[in-house]
């Protein structure tokens, strides 16, 4: 009579006998050790959780060492990665806003080597300043007496008003108090600063009088602050004074007129046929104090807050204990101040800076871009209908909200596989390729691609496939 057969969770492998297979091996050379014994422990943990609750056979060695291997490298795996945005969105917030241009790349490369002369003066050979190379450049490009860098926007103007305001009275117009994205607020942000917030006007219209008025109420006023609508607009029945008319307010009575930027241009973009923006200049020169925006929105640099206006309120900002609490390091300051010099000359910044170049790209372009990346997606995908087709994308990240980009995208289905599933292939591809839904197909805009990027997508999605070679 033969003997009882084991019971399949007796038959499950030791995590000592399962880390022997070959299948673990390449995870065992790439990861640490106790990485690849963690996943073989879930993997186990999985499988025993398996067989309780729907019975049946173990599974055999190979397959438990293959999930464990997969396990151990998806955990190894960076969550910060590249990818290819294909959404269209030039400042796509969540895939990291602009990208950097070839010389920052190359800044950040060379400074990440070893170590740098962040505060090195290396023609005394003293303790220097840091960022004083970013200031140099910023000074020069839009007139600013000074300048100053910390880690984001919302920091320089928390900065800001903590500095030159901190128990005393700023007035805003109603129609500015907005969230300037991550729920981060203009009002909380003031509270933080330990600025009292005075509001004038109302959502949508706000006169020069209404600021008049509360400055003879609060007698205290440190600043007025301009909030620029970069990331909202309203319209229709509106109005409020001119950057001009504020300052020269400001001026008469003694307080300081600070403007928060936002997306803060460098350039005139209406020659890249985009809706006008106010540049950093025009609002120095129209007689602001101070004026704070973001590196990584219109600039087209890494994220950063500067801060740029005249020296007496640059020195007490800089001052400011907690400006080395937002301090930036070196590889932000090594792309910021390789990216500042294209703006020397506007055409140069406008093909070289990549977040321009693809705000003004040319339409025939995109569209051979886009015929390009349909037949490399039908040759990768066997089967896959992939269409050329108009689309729109958008600038993102909180900058011209009304702006939309005219373009080409890719539209692609696949028989047997859903929109959402075609969207799950694209993130699980190596790079992962990012698009979007729409009318029940998957769509790639090639705006936020590069000829390269295209091909990469198409190879990368042929790949996740199974079709590595297709």
């Amino acid at each position: 009579m033969s003997a009882p057969a084991p019971k399949p969770l007796r038959t499950l492998p030791a995590v000592e006998t399962l880390l022997r297979h070959p299948a673990l091996g390449p995870a065992l050379a790439a990861l640490p050790r106790s990485l690849v014994v963690e996943a073989v422990r879930a993997e186990i943990a999985a499988e025993r959780a398996r067989l309780r609750r729907a019975g049946g056979a173990a599974a055999a060695p190979e397959a438990l060492a293959g999930g464990a291997a997969a396990r151990a490298l998806a955990a190894g795996r960076p969550m910060l990665r590249r990818v290819l945005n294909a959404t269209g969105v030039v400042l796509h917030t969540n895939l990291g806003r602009a990208p950097l241009s070839a010389a920052a790349r190359r800044a950040v490369e060379e400074v990440a080597r070893g170590y740098s002369s962040l505060e090195y003066d290396l023609v005394t050979g003293r303790r220097g300043d840091r960022g004083i190379g970013v200031e140099r450049w910023l000074t020069r490009l839009t007139g600013a007496e000074a300048a100053l860098v910390v880690n984001n926007g919302a920091a320089a103007i928390l900065l800001a008003l903590a500095a030159l305001a901190t128990g005393r009275t700023v007035i805003v117009s109603r129609g500015e108090l907005v969230e300037i994205g991550g729920s981060f607020r203009i009002p909380e942000i003031m509270e933080r600063s330990g600025a009292r917030l005075a509001e004038v006007g109302t959502t949508n219209r706000t006169h020069l009088r209404d600021y008049e008025r509360a400055l003879e109420r609060h007698g205290d006023t440190a600043a007025i602050l301009r909030v620029h609508p970069s990331n909202f607009r309203l319209a229709g029945f509106t109005t409020r004074p001119t950057l001009a008319e504020l300052a020269r307010l400001a001026h008469r009575r003694r307080v300081l007129l600070i403007e928060d930027l936002g997306s803060g241009a460098l350039v005139d973009l209406a020659p890249f046929g985009l809706e006008s923006e106010p540049t950093v200049r025009e609002s120095l020169t129209a007689g602001c104090d101070v004026v704070t925006f973001s590196g990584d929105k219109l600039l087209g640099a890494t994220q950063a807050g500067l801060i740029l206006g005249g020296k007496g309120p640059l020195g007490r900002i800089r001052r400011d204990s907690l400006a080395r609490a937002l301090r930036v390091d070196k590889l932000t300051l090594a792309a910021l101040e390789a990216t500042l010099p294209e703006y020397v000359d506007p055409e140069r910044a406008a093909r070289d800076i990549p977040a321009l170049a693809m705000l003004h790209a040319d339409e025939a372009a995109l569209e051979r871009r886009a015929g390009v990346l349909a037949e490399r997606l039908e040759r990768a995908l066997p089967g896959a209908r992939a269409r050329v087709a108009r689309g729109a994308g958008e600038v993102g990240g909180g900058a011209l909200p009304l702006q939309r980009l005219p373009g080409w995208v890719v539209s692609l289905e696949w028989p047997g596989r859903s929109a959402g599933d075609l969207e799950a292939l694209a993130r699980s591809a190596e790079p992962p390729v990012i698009g979007y839904i729409r009318g029940g197909k998957l769509r790639l805009d090639v705006r936020t691609l590069t000829d390269d990027d295209a091909l990469a997508a198409a190879e990368a999605l042929g790949r996740a496939a199974g079709h590595p070679g297709a």
